[in-house]
């Protein structure tokens, strides 16, 4: 019992242990019956690798189905790459140039989906190891029969063995975010207005610390693991957008909006009834995500009572605003603004929980989808097809910037060489060479040397512990095979619970223990293993020297810059679409396009973004900026880009009127956006290097010029002036919410200029 306390202390859920356990089961058993049954050592030997790769090197979630259904598909992808390894591997230059080929689909096609992105060693090794044994066609059989043993014994293994429980990393995570959000807006409210049932200011106040842990944890199970935890399944693709959509909701309730006017706005009824139906919306969603087959037709009561509590709120502002309750003209900025402030955070969140809401009905209407329909591929509405999400996240890291692109191509030259290297150094089992390369390599030269040399500290260990059991049992086949699941269980498990070295030692037994039951030889295949590894290493750090190596540090600056850049120029496009449509005779059709454009640009990046930054928490080494500060600037480019959603959402929502002229108001508001525009370009140019950082726009306010020069609609009997006045100025109110942020994006970008310009005044600096 004080193993498995122990092991649940560095296994959570004993995950590795679970993988570990089945891996140790089916390698020998797949060894034995292609060995001893089949009566052949080839397929033994891919029977053993193979139950390796789909068992230890690949791990698929979600429902029991859909990863029965991985597996089986990642055995049928094995079996042709078997194939084509094979008959490449006569020639090494052949092998080197299928290796690249098939390669660099293979490390590229992870980021459109986290179950390829897992079954990307399992695939690799399935070329790797025919293309490392030469032979011809006429071994294709033995070889494909071993790995298709391995797949059917691997599938029923997933199946019976201890089977993992089914989960959704980001489900249950969102659903509690949401209810403890709800309970957090109805605290507020209640002690707010005074309510008689209102909680205490520690009441309240823990209601928020909760909501903000909450949401907290949420980002990080979503930053967890080094890619995505989303897949083409209809269902998590709708369920990951949530994290960016809380992540947003968080900030607005965290930050608020600070009053423009001397003293504390009372909350209005109107306000009062959007929040709490806010606080509604996000219950009921987070009940439909608890259980997303029940149907959403409670949820849909809810936001369509969401929507006319805002629609009254909007009839509240006419009827508020100057112009309707004293009949003259007089000043009208204090009152106005008076009029407008208490409604700008109630229309925010109302807008991002109605967000919230759609995403959350279309995740329970794919679950709810006939099982025809899921065969088919076919979608609920306002989903794209499978292919379609693919092309677009495959799309967004086509270019050059892009940090999974630089690894994959890195990645599949470094194989490619290794693979050459392997099929002309006559080592014996060349093929570790290879290995070698694909256990050692990462994202930049620094740690990609750290890990080759763990690499051959732990083959070292292992050398010694499997040189020192090969002697001691000598020729005793049944000790071998008695030794082999344990060694299995064990190079499995240590290196999720102690470290990459100590699987690297224990893994280096499994070898010794595997090529003595093959073929039986002494203790000095370890050494040849030693030689194996330490040039498939030597490959890995030349080929992270040669092909960006700056690190993922570097490229992350550049990714934060380019979010920030496409993100500031979608704002600027969506506040450019809603000026449009309240000019007289406009309907601002004529900016979709480029809006839409902006967009699509700026979810991009936010995806090239996301990647940059997984890869940068899982590089090893010291991180030189603050990860707080890190997580800020990433954190922030979420803001910008729902902030224009938020823009386009507010004017799409709005009536085309005939109204006076108001260019004054637009040029107001136009100012700020393009002030927006300029400091965050002159931020990302900042986070790269390549001029100062920018001080914070400054504090002044256009919110009562803007007011003054809308004096005309402010004061008019027609509501839909009246309601585009409003929408004006709480266009503004975004820019405003957007440009006070800077002040928390001041510091980190600092910091991150600061190791910019430092690594590149060190010896050497390029290397980091």
């Amino acid at each position: 019992m004080r193993l498995l306390d122990w092991a649940r202390t560095h296994d959570r859920n004993l995950t590795a242990l679970r993988r570990a356990g089945r891996a140790a089961i089916v390698m020998p058993l797949g060894l034995y019956v292609g060995t001893h049954v089949i009566d052949n050592q080839w397929t033994g030997l891919f029977a053993a690798f193979g139950g390796f790769a789909m068992l230890l090197l690949a791990d698929f979630t979600g429902p029991m189905p859909q990863r029965l259904h991985a597996q089986a598909a990642l055995g049928v992808a094995g079996i042709a790459l078997v194939c084509v390894g094979t008959l490449t591997s006569a020639h090494p230059w052949l092998a080197a140039v299928g290796m690249l080929g098939v390669g660099l689909p293979i490390l590229f096609a992870g980021v459109v989906s986290s179950i390829l992105a897992s079954a990307t060693p399992a695939l690799l090794l399935a070329y790797i190891l025919p293309a490392c044994l030469p032979a011809s066609a006429s071994a294709i059989p033995e070889r494909i029969a071993g790995w298709g043993l391995a797949a059917l014994l691997s599938i029923a293994a997933v199946a019976f063995l201890w089977p993992t429980p089914t989960s959704d990393p980001l489900r249950e995570p969102a659903s509690r975010s949401m209810r403890l959000m709800a309970d957090r807006v109805r605290k507020e409210v209640a002690f707010a207005i005074g309510a008689p049932d209102a909680p205490t200011r520690e009441q309240r106040d823990a209601a928020v610390e909760t909501s903000d842990a909450a949401v907290a944890q949420l980002r990080q199970t979503f930053l967890a693991s080094p890619y995505r935890p989303t897949g083409l399944n209809t269902a998590d693709r709708t369920v990951v957008r949530l994290v960016d959509e809380l992540e947003w909701l968080a900030q607005v309730e965290r930050h608020g909006r600070p009053a423009r006017t001397v003293g504390q706005h009372p909350l209005s009824p109107p306000v009062v009834a959007v929040k709490l139906a806010t606080a509604d919306v996000l219950e009921g969603a987070s009940r439909d995500l608890h259980d997303p087959g029940g149907g959403t037709r409670d949820l849909e009561a809810r936001v369509d009572a969401l929507g006319a509590a805002v629609g009254t709120l909007d009839d509240h502002v006419a009827t508020a605003l100057p112009g309707r309750f004293t009949g003259v003209g007089g000043d009208v900025r204090d009152l106005t603004l008076t009029a407008l402030d208490p409604t700008f955070r109630a229309q925010e969140l109302a807008f991002g929980a109605t967000q919230v809401a759609a995403n959350v009905a279309l995740t329970s209407a794919a679950w709810r989808r006939s099982w025809s329909d899921r065969v088919l591929g076919r979608q609920p509405e306002g989903v794209p097809t499978r292919r379609a999400a693919a092309v677009e996240r495959g799309s967004a890291h086509l270019r050059l910037s892009s940090v999974w692109l630089h690894n994959s191509v890195r990645g599949a030259i470094a194989l490619a060489f290794a693979v050459f290297v392997a099929d002309t150094s006559g080592v014996q089992h060349s093929f570790w060479i290879v290995l070698g390369t694909l256990s050692v390599l990462r994202s930049n030269a620094l740690s990609t040397g750290q890990n080759a040399l763990r690499s051959l500290l732990g083959t070292a260990a292992g050398f010694v512990i499997g040189g020192a059991l090969v002697y001691l049992i000598g020729d005793h086949e049944s000790a071998f095979w008695a030794l082999l699941p344990i060694a299995v269980l064990v190079a499995g498990f240590l290196p999720a619970a102690i470290s990459f070295a100590a699987g690297q030692a224990a893994f280096t037994v499994v070898v010794m223990i595997l090529f003595n039951l093959f073929q039986p030889a002494d203790w000095k295949v370890g050494l040849v293993r030693i030689e194996d590894v330490a040039l498939g290493g030597a490959v890995s750090l030349l080929v992270g020297l040669l092909f960006w190596p700056r690190g993922a540090g570097a490229e992350l600056r550049r990714a934060i810059a380019g979010a920030y850049g496409d993100s500031i120029h979608y704002l600027d496009s969506a506040v450019a679409y809603g000026m449009a449509r309240c000019a007289p005779g406009t309907d601002g059709a004529n900016g979709t396009t480029s809006r839409n454009g902006h967009a699509l640009a700026a979810a991009a990046s936010s995806r090239r973004l996301d990647d940059a930054y997984r890869t940068y928490l899982t590089e090893r080494g010291a991180k030189p900026s603050s990860l707080a500060n890190v997580t800020s600037l990433v954190n922030g480019v979420v803001g910008v880009r729902l902030v224009g959603d938020a823009v386009v959402d507010l004017w799409q929502r709005d009536g085309m009127v005939t109204s006076a002229e108001r260019l004054a108001a637009r040029r107001y508001i136009d100012e700020a956006s393009h002030r927006l525009v300029g400091w965050y370009d002159a931020l990302a140019r900042g986070l790269v290097g390549e001029q100062a950082l920018p001080d914070p726009l400054d504090g002044a306010s256009a919110a009562q010029d803007i007011a003054t020069a809308l004096r005309d609609d402010l004061t008019s009997d027609d509501v839909g002036c009246l309601n585009t006045a409003a929408r004006m100025l709480w266009t503004y109110d975004y820019l405003d919410a957007i440009r006070r942020y800077q002040r928390a994006l001041v510091e980190p970008a600092r910091e991150a200029g600061r190791v910019a310009t430092q690594r590149d005044a060190r010896p050497l600096g390029w290397l980091r």
